[in-house]
């Protein structure tokens, strides 16, 4: 093999890229065409959805998916809930949530919407979420859930699911001032009741949590002070990772590439992935995409986001990943309205 050759294998491994087997559409000396090499190597982009109507634009807001809809709500001043349709790629609106939250990371449990963490009030030391909110896309219908312990109450938080069991990890009690916390708390939506779980390895606020193989991921986010300043400056590099079955704390061997905070994250193919964000390092919101794979310990770069944004929350219809509104630069604006698709990948093969 040439050096040439060597040294483009060695680029596509060390991306991440995904390829086909070198026997697929060869040429009859073994090498492949150049169209057909630039389609393996050729990761999915990100694309714009060119979509019927718009939302309000927003940011600071969450949303999850259930079966084939989006369901953005929440962020800074009155936001409707808002639905999105990815059939029809048509917006429409659902009824008016109790309470105006921001800084909260959505979770779906038994096809219900829950938003536990989040902050309502003035900016910079917010008020704390003190009841759960729960929403029935089936009726339209919201109700106010059960109480949050007041000892417990935070907002710009990390909310995941896992087996009917919310976990809220992380965030702060004091709004933006530095009330942040390592907190680990879990709520049972069958017994309805809370358990306090070990701390996390670091204090942190203004980041979304994953859950990947029974494991619950913290990556991104700040210790916000904005007391001191400078509320964009403390950024988390270290990961931590809770092994739900064992009860225990690790850190992962690899940092986060890009420190930032107000990422949006999600878990997909077996890797956890940290899209968008705001630091001092810019004014533009971070566009930068990153994914952690456990197997390897790892991260790779992946195909930005067509414009950066912080303070939205990703999610997942079908295997392809959804961004929608966030604020272009860091603070708290222009606030966005479009919508962001990565597709899942079609036909390709893993490098194991």
């Amino acid at each position: 093999m040439s050096s040439l050759a060597t040294s483009f294998r060695a680029a596509v491994f060390a991306a991440g890229v995904t390829c086909i087997p070198a026997h697929v559409g060869a040429t009859p000396d073994g090498n492949r065409t150049s169209a057909e090499a630039a389609q393996a190597v050729q990761p999915a982009q990100w694309r714009t959805v060119a979509t019927h109507n718009t939302p309000h634009a927003r940011h600071e807001n969450s949303m999850v998916a259930i079966d084939d809809r989006l369901y953005l709500l929440g962020g800074r001043d009155d936001r409707p809930l808002e639905i999105f349709d990815t059939t029809t790629q048509r917006w429409s609106q659902g009824a008016t949530p109790p309470l105006m939250v921001n800084h909260a990371q959505a979770v779906v449990s038994s096809g219900k919407l829950y938003v536990v963490g989040g902050f309502s009030g003035n900016y910079p030391e917010e008020a704390s979420l003190t009841n759960m909110l729960i929403y029935d896309p089936k009726t339209d219908h919201w109700q106010v859930g059960p109480e949050i312990p007041t000892q417990r109450r935070r907002g710009a938080a990390g909310t995941v699911e896992h087996a009917g069991v919310l976990y809220l990890v992380g965030g702060n009690t004091r709004g933006h001032m530095s009330g942040y916390v390592p907190w680990l708390d879990a709520f049972d939506t069958r017994t309805q009741q809370w358990t306090q779980l070990p701390d996390a390895p670091h204090a942190r606020d203004h980041f979304h949590a994953v859950v990947l193989d029974g494991k619950l991921y913290a990556a991104g986010g700040r210790r916000s002070a904005h007391e001191s300043g400078n509320t964009l400056a403390q950024t988390i590099s270290e990961v931590d990772v809770y092994d739900i079955a064992q009860r225990s704390w690790t850190v992962a061997p690899a940092m986060l590439p890009t420190p930032r905070a107000g990422t949006a994250a999600i878990a997909r193919d077996g890797r956890l992935l940290v899209m968008g964000g705001e630091s001092t390092r810019q004014v533009k919101a971070h566009e930068e995409v990153e994914a952690y794979d456990p197997r390897t310990a790892r991260w790779t770069t992946l195909p930005t986001l067509p414009r950066g944004r912080h303070g939205t929350q990703a999610a997942a219809v079908k295997g392809d990943v959804y961004l929608a509104a966030g604020s272009a630069n860091r603070g708290g604006g222009p606030e966005l309205e479009d919508v962001l698709v990565l597709a899942k990948a079609q036909g390709t093969q893993s490098l194991d």
